[in-house]
Formats: structure tokens, sequence, C-alpha cells
């Protein structure tokens, strides 16, 4: 049986001696092949270290990988939903399946033993966005601080170029953040966006997105070299998704909308008023760099709500 260690993240550290055999090159290969982000590395870290201690308390770490029982591992899941919400728990195992495939490619495991465990269902959350009048709302927020004096001209355009590439751009702030001069081609209103796993896509930004970017290129930024970062502080260094995200909570309050929504809110928001509009599902999934369209097709609640609320007023027999 598992027992909770009183400070589970001082006993996190994994041994010299593991983390050389089972996980540094797990990290290699995820970091340089499969080209992760350095969060999702750290994530699928913690995944491997919670399973780790788990192994060591529950007394079957030294029998090896090879000789855990299905039961041993439904024990794993129904403790660590003791630790995590279901959604981490679904995340964290699916970072193990990927550490044993890793193994046993290599052959130093005979099975992935995540393979047909059973995981508590995850409820269905539907992503939260702002509707179009929000949005202006939101967008117009940078100025209005500007004319009251409230913050500079600086940071007034940067934070209004900000805004319109998350929402004109539909970008993840991650992509945001790192996105230089470079990748940015302004006659064509397109830029190049390295997404997860380092999958590249091209991205129209929009004649907003654009002309915003033209007048902070030419009058603020401090660099405009095509290795240059696009989003900057003050001090000429480039911005930190969490100093965005702090960003983003000022405009929220001014516009008197939940403090709770995020960056990734924007693009939620930008997909949704896509799909209204009538764009192609498998567009829009190509815009927002979605591996699979069954990620992109959440996004469809409010089309077809809206389909329906049109069929009800239009149609003799609604």
């Amino acid at each position: 049986m598992y027992v909770e260690p009183a400070n589970p993240k001082a006993e996190a550290a994994l041994p010299a001696e593991v983390q050389a055999e089972w996980w540094q090159p797990f990290e290699n290969y995820l970091a340089h092949e499969r080209r992760y982000s350095a969060y999702t590395v750290r994530n699928y870290r913690q995944a491997f270290e919670d399973f780790y201690r788990w192994l060591v308390l529950a007394g079957v770490w030294e029998r090896g990988f090879d000789a855990l029982q299905m039961r041993e591992l439904r024990d794993f899941v129904i403790e660590a939903q003791r630790r995590f919400g279901r959604r981490t728990l679904h995340n964290h195992v699916s970072g193990l399946r990927s550490f044993f495939k890793f193994w046993l490619r290599r052959g130093k495991v005979q099975r992935n033993p995540f393979l047909g465990v059973p995981l508590p269902k995850l409820e269905k959350r539907l992503p939260k966005f702002l509707t179009e009048e929000q949005m202006v709302r939101l967008l117009a927020g940078p100025q209005q601080l500007l004319a009251s004096e409230s913050i500079d001209a600086f940071t007034a355009h940067r934070d209004r170029l900000v805004l319109e590439l998350l929402y004109g751009a539909g970008l993840r702030v991650s992509e945001l953040t790192g996105l230089n001069y470079g990748a940015i081609d302004l006659e064509a209103g397109v830029a190049r966006i390295v997404g997860k796993g380092r999958k590249e896509r091209l991205c129209p930004i929009g004649r907003v997105a654009v002309a915003v970017l033209r007048k902070f290129r030419d009058e603020f930024a401090p660099a405009t070299a095509p290795d240059a970062p696009v989003i900057v502080t003050q001090r000429g260094t480039r911005m930190s998704p969490r100093e965005v995200q702090l960003m983003l909570k000022r405009y929220l309050a001014l516009a008197e909308l939940p403090m709770d929504l995020t960056p990734h809110k924007l693009r939620h928001s930008y997909a949704t008023h896509l799909l209204n509009a009538g764009a192609d599902l498998r567009l829009v999934q190509e815009l927002l760099g979605h591996a699979q369209l069954a990620t992109t097709q959440v996004y469809t609640h409010v089309s077809v709500a809206r389909l329906k609320e049109i069929y009800a007023k239009a149609h003799p027999r609604a």
C-alpha cells in the first residue's frame, strides 16, 4: 500500500543511478529527437518521479518493470487520484506510456505495462471563450489606458500587439513569446510559427495585427533583426509567458471580464469565431496547428448552437 510521504517534493528527486539509467536517455529523446518543449519534458519527468516514488514505497521497485501486474497499476491509478485531478492523471499516464514505449523499442523492457490500464473518465469541458463584443472591449484596453495616461506609449502599443496576435492569429502564448521578426512576412501577412513538437505552420496574422506590428516595429521596437524577439519588455528582453498572463489580467479587469481567463482563451475565441463565420473545420485545424481533427472539433459546439438558432428563426417547420 502506498503511503504518501510527509514532504513529497523532498523525496521526488530520482537517485543518480535511476536518472542515468532510465530517465536521462528518455529526456534526451524528448528534447532532441521529438523536440518537445521544456514544459512538456518537465511534466513527463514529474510523472516518472511520482511513479518511481510509488514503486519504491509500495515495495515493487526492486522486482523490475516487467514484473508489474495489472492490479498493481490499478492501485497506482487509484492512489494517484488522491494527489492529482483527473486530467493531470491522464496526462501523467500518457507520459508513462511514452516512457515505456521508448524503452520497449530499445529492448530494455518486454512490454508496455500501462497499455489497457483503466483510467477515470474525463469530464467533458467546453472551452471558455469571449464573444466578439467582449473581444472588442478587451482589445480597446491599451488605447484606453494610454488616453488616460495610465501607461506609456511603448507599453500601450506592445500590449495591443500582444492581444492582436493572440486573437488575430490564434497563437499559443509560447508561440507568441517565441516569435522573432525573421519569421514574419508583413507583405504577405503571415508568420512561420513553431508549435508543439517543433512542428512548423504558416499562420495568417490578420490585417489589423499587421498594421499594429508595423507601427510597433517602426516606432518602438529596440531591435528588428531576424533573430530579434517581437514581443519584448521595456528593457528589450523577450517577454515570458508569465509576463503575458499578468499583462492580460490588467485588461480583463479594465473590460470587466472574468479574471480567470488566460491567453489560451483568446485562442479559443479565435477558433470559435472562425467557425461561427463558416470557416471549414479542417482549415481551422491547420491554422491552430492541431495534430488531430478531434482536438479542433471541441470548438464546433458554438457553431452548432448558432446554426440551430438560425434554423429556428428561418425554417417554417422549426
